[in-house]
């Protein structure tokens, strides 16, 4: 079993282009089942070196390729993940 707090501590890297995506920030549940839908990450981008900007990337679970020991690798598009 996979505890939660255990997601958090690990570096979420995209596999299209080998970047850190952010922090893990909450996890989205279906009501029903319990079953996680996907995770959502803080924004990379700051501003001063310290605001952050930028909306959450969520990463639907059907995109999470593996979820290891130290990092868990997603494949997201890099246009989901920039904004553009």
């Amino acid at each position: 079993m996979l505890k939660a707090s255990h997601l958090a501590s690990r570096d979420i890297i995209n596999v299209v282009d080998g970047r850190r995506l952010g922090p893990l920030k909450d996890l989205e549940l279906d009501n029903e089942t319990g079953a996680v839908q996907a995770l959502v990450l803080q924004s990379n981008q700051r501003y001063l070196w310290f605001f952050r900007r930028g909306r959450d990337v969520v990463v639907p679970w059907t995109q999470i390729r593996k979820i290891g020991v130290d990092a868990i690798l997603v494949e997201v598009p890099v246009a989901e993940v920039s904004g553009s």
